[in-house]
């Protein structure tokens, strides 16, 4: 395939082309999560999948760090690439990995640190709180491993080739099972099995992606490229830390409201964190779509094609309309089967209740969603980042003062209410800013530098 075809073929199918890799790779992905949780829920119990879903607020964070920080570093590795200044494009990447190492290992020590007293902070049951800490800790540790594949990830589709990080991610949550299987069913590991086993099979596959990666970089020859250069760092760290935050909304408003899920007991809480699975499921196309578009925009703007931005956005809207139909539909005829996948047949009512109750009120609103990313993908790959951090600030705050102000009042149902006011008040100011047409001037200054 030409190495060059957001640039060159059709917008929607350029998209197209460019997301399916990635949305079949974020849902291995989200087979990591699913795989812990659906193993210790039949295997050893509620509890234990109350412990896995009270960890799980925390650990998105820092996923979402490293794929916003990811995402965010491959806007100046796509623009370098479409203007063809391959020095500037490998001292951008050289610079990103040395960086977010770094911030990974300084991460995963304050985790293994801190970790327990975040936990009692958010209110995590009791009966619990022991099983979480230990997920935490073992998580912790591989953390780098983490980082590194996300980030590699990220620049592997920043190049257009978002096959590899697809071929790796099929590999690594197939072995992920395996070993869930084989340390929670045959070795009697519990919570700590599911934990080691993400961590080994992510710890291969990350040492995998940089092998691949320096390889393709090998590809792009030049005389001499600096490993470390603090200008592209600048640079980088001005779009990264906005997409970071992007990125690191919906993970910390959760974490926020998780005490006010955790106050409601144990049993809600394994019901919820059943269907916040499957949420993370559903949300898989359209973060490919927002991640999708972000380079699309970066690369056309680095060839001076700026209309295309335009024509990728109007398809991106088609696209996120299609999926959010096929998802509405699958949660409305098989929301029972797919929470008792999770919670087993000794689940209690209490939480089986709660899971169909947030699975079938959420299936509708998927679209905001969507259209909320693609818009915040286009911002932010345009560079224009003022207006696309008040508008995620706003969906986070709308969110977390919904949930900690209503939920204690009328019930844990408010928690899930919150959700779709935020994302519709985030879509809502991040289109407005995309109408004035503001994004064009800082996408030509950009592109000019």
């Amino acid at each position: 395939m030409d190495k060059e075809y957001l640039i060159n073929q059709k917008p929607a199918r350029a998209l197209l082309v460019f997301a399916f890799p990635m949305i079949i790779g974020n849902l291995f992905q989200q087979f990591y999560t699913m795989a812990d949780s659906v193993v210790v829920g039949q295997f050893v119990g509620e509890n234990a999948l109350a412990a896995v879903g009270a960890s799980y607020s925390l650990t998105n964070v820092f996923i979402s760090i490293a794929i916003g920080g990811g995402i965010g570093a491959s806007v100046v590795t796509s623009r370098t690439f479409g203007s063809r200044d391959y020095d500037a494009m490998k001292r951008s990447v050289y610079t990103a990995l040395i960086s977010f190492l770094i911030l990974s290992v300084l991460l995963g020590a304050f985790g293994l640190w801190k970790g327990s007293e975040i936990m009692q902070l958010l209110n995590t049951p009791a009966n619990v709180l022991g099983q979480a800490t230990k997920y935490l800790d073992i998580y912790f540790i591989g953390l780098p491993f983490l980082f590194m594949y996300n980030v590699l990830s990220a620049m592997f589709n920043a190049l257009g080739k978002s096959r590899i990080p697809l071929y790796l991610l099929i590999f690594s949550s197939i072995f992920n099972i395996v070993l869930d299987l084989y340390m929670v069913y045959s070795l009697g590991l519990g919570v700590a099995g599911v934990a080691w086993a993400t961590l080994i099979a992510q710890g291969i596959s990350a040492i995998a992606s940089f092998i691949l990666f320096l390889k393709e970089l090998s590809s792009y020859p030049v005389e001499h490229t600096a490993l470390f250069d603090t200008k592209e760092l600048k640079v980088m760290t001005k779009i990264a830390l906005p997409s970071i935050l992007q990125q690191s909304t919906v993970s910390i408003g959760m974490m926020l409201v998780q005490s006010v899920v955790n106050s409601f007991g144990s049993e809600m809480l394994a019901g919820f964190s059943a269907a916040m699975r499957v949420e993370s499921l559903c949300i898989v196309p359209m973060a490919a779509m927002g991640n999708a578009i972000s380079p699309y925009t970066a690369q056309n703007i680095g060839a001076k094609q700026f209309e295309r931005v335009q024509k990728g956005y109007h398809a991106a809207y088609k696209i996120v309309a299609a999926f959010a139909v096929l998802i509405c539909l699958s949660l409305e005829l098989f929301y029972r089967p797919i929470v008792m996948m999770f919670l087993g047949s000794e689940g209690s009512q209490l939480a089986i209740n709660t899971g169909i109750s947030y699975l079938r009120f959420m299936g509708w609103f998927f679209g905001l969603i969507g259209l909320k990313m693609i818009t915040d993908g286009v911002l932010r790959g345009a560079g224009d980042m003022k207006m696309f951090t008040v508008a995620n600030l706003v969906n986070l705050g709308l969110r977390v003062c919904i949930a900690v102000t209503m939920a204690p009042r009328f019930g844990i149902a408010m928690v899930w209410y919150a959700v779709p006011m935020g994302w519709a008040a985030n879509y809502v100011i991040s289109y407005l800013q995309y109408r004035t047409g503001k994004w064009k001037h800082i996408s030509a200054e950009h592109a000019a530098s």
